[in-house]
C-alpha cells in the first residue's frame, strides 16, 4: 500500500492551479486557505491503514455558512421541485415498456439493451431515489418516500428507504469513521490491491453498496423499509408471473451492470475520493449530468442538500468565487480509467475523521447488531437469491 497518495491527478481540473506540479498545488492550497471557506484544504493529516486523516470538521457546514453570508440569495434556491415526479413517471413507463418487448430478443442483444440503456435509466432512477431521500420533490416525507418506492420498481430491489437511513449519516457525518457507510470497508481495502480486482470492485459495486452498511453500522429495519419491501416483492412477482423470466432478467441486469462499471457510475469514485490531497469533494460537469439528476454539482449539493437538482447550478453561477477555484471533473470514463490504472489510488483514498467519545456513544445507540441480524441475513439471501436468479435465467 503506498505511503503516500500523489498531489495531483489528470482528470481533476483546478482553476487557476491546473498543472499537476507540487508548486502550483501548493499555490492553489495556500488559495483556498487565504479565502476561509475550504478548511480541509492544506489541513494537517496522518496515514493510518491507508487512509488519510483528518482533523478537522468536514468542509460543507462552513462553507455553507460563508456562502449564505456573502450570497443570502442562494436561500431563494432552497424548497421543492415536482418535476422529479415528473422524470421518474417518465423512466419508470420508458424502462417497463422496454422490458416488456425485449422478450423477443437474443441475449446478446439484450445483455446489449440492459448495458447502455437499462443500466442508464436504472442508475438516474438510483439517483431519482437520491433526490427524494432529501424529500426534495414534496413537502410531505411521505410522498416522497412513495415517489422514491415508485422510482425504485424498474430496478427490482428494495432499496429506496434502506438508503435514505444511511445517507442521511453520510451528509451529516462525513467520513466519520464506523457512521458513514459511503467509506469502504477493511475488507475492501485490502481486497482491491491491483487493476484487475479494481475492476471486479467496480462490477461488484451494487454488492458493495448493499452489504457495506449490514457490516459497519446495522440498522433494524424500520416501517417504511417493510413497506419498501413489500411493494418491490409484490410488484416482482407479478412482473414474472405475467411477462416471464427474460423480461425481468431485463430489470435486474439494468441495475446490476448500471450501478457497477459503466459511465454514469462514476460518480461514485468521483465524489469523493482523494485524488488531490486534502480534498475530499470533488464536482463533476460535464453530459451524465443530464441523466444523474445533477448529481455531478457534489460539492454544491453537499454545502446545501435543500435545494432540488434542477437548481443546483445555479449555486455555483451566484457564488462563483467560492467554486472556481476547486478540484472538479468533466469526465466520468478518465476517472474511472485513473482510479484502475493509478497504482497509488485505491479504496483507501478517502479522508476520514473521528468524533467526540459522547457523540458516538449516542450514535451507537442506532446500531443494534441482535435487531439488525434478521433484516441483514434477508438482504443478504435476497441478493445472493438476485445473482442465483440472473445465472439461472441465462441458460433456461
Amino acid at each position: 500500500m503506498p505511503a503516500a497518495i500523489r498531489p495531483s491527478v489528470a482528470s481533476a481540473t483546478t482553476k487557476p492551479a491546473s498543472s499537476s506540479t507540487a508548486a502550483e498545488i501548493a499555490a492553489a492550497e495556500v488559495t483556498l486557505a487565504k479565502s476561509g471557506y475550504n478548511p480541509t484544504f492544506g489541513t494537517t493529516t496522518r496515514k493510518e491503514d491507508g487512509f488519510t486523516w483528518s482533523y478537522t470538521d468536514e468542509p460543507h457546514a462552513t462553507r455553507r455558512k460563508l456562502i449564505l453570508a456573502k450570497h443570502p440569495e442562494v436561500a431563494s434556491l432552497f424548497g421543492n421541485d415536482p418535476f422529479t415526479f415528473v422524470v421518474v413517471v417518465f423512466e419508470v413507463l420508458l424502462q417497463l415498456l422496454i422490458a416488456l418487448n425485449i422478450s423477443d430478443y437474443n441475449w446478446s442483444i439484450l445483455l446489449a439493451m440492459a448495458y447502455v440503456v437499462g443500466g442508464t435509466i436504472n442508475h438516474s432512477l438510483q439517483l431519482a431515489s437520491h433526490e427524494l431521500s432529501h424529500n426534495l420533490c414534496w413537502q410531505s416525507p411521505s410522498a416522497n418516500k412513495f415517489t422514491a418506492m415508485l422510482a425504485n420498481i424498474p430496478t427490482a430491489m428494495p432499496s429506496a428507504i434502506t438508503f435514505q437511513r444511511y445517507h442521511m449519516d453520510h451528509h451529516q457525518y462525513q467520513g466519520v469513521d464506523g457512521v458513514d457507510t459511503d467509506i469502504p470497508h477493511e475488507f475492501e481495502v485490502h481486497f482491491v490491491t491491483n487493476a484487475l480486482r479494481k475492476i471486479l470492485w467496480l462490477i461488484g459495486q451494487p454488492l458493495a453498496y448493499a452489504i457495506r452498511p449490514m457490516i459497519i453500522k446495522p440498522k433494524p429495519m424500520g416501517k417504511w423499509e417493510v413497506i419498501n419491501w413489500i411493494v418491490q416483492l409484490s410488484f416482482d412477482a407479478v412482473f414474472i408471473y405475467f411477462f416471464g423470466v427474460k423480461a425481468f432478467s431485463y430489470l435486474l441486469l439494468s441495475t446490476f451492470l448500471g450501478i457497477g462499471l459503466h459511465p454514469t457510475a462514476g460518480h461514485f469514485i468521483a465524489e469523493h475520493y482523494e485524488f488531490i490531497k486534502g480534498q475530499e469533494t470533488y464536482s463533476y460537469y460535464g453530459p451524465c449530468n443530464w441523466v444523474n439528476f445533477n448529481v455531478g454539482y457534489h460539492n454544491e449539493h453537499h454545502d446545501f442538500p435543500r435545494i432540488p437538482w434542477t437548481r443546483l447550478p445555479l449555486v455555483k453561477k451566484m457564488a462563483p468565487e467560492f467554486y472556481d477555484t476547486l478540484p472538479y471533473y468533466t469526465s466520468y470514463i478518465k476517472v474511472l480509467w485513473n482510479f484502475i490504472t493509478d497504482e497509488e489510488i485505491g479504496c483507501y483514498s478517502r479522508i476520514k475523521r473521528n468524533i467526540p467519545q459522547d457523540k458516538r456513544d449516542r450514535l451507537n445507540k442506532t446500531t443494534d447488531q441482535s435487531a439488525a441480524k434478521p433484516f441483514r441475513v434477508v438482504s443478504i439471501v435476497a441478493l445472493l437469491s438476485t445473482l442465483g436468479f440472473i445465472a439461472y435465467s441465462t441458460v433456461v
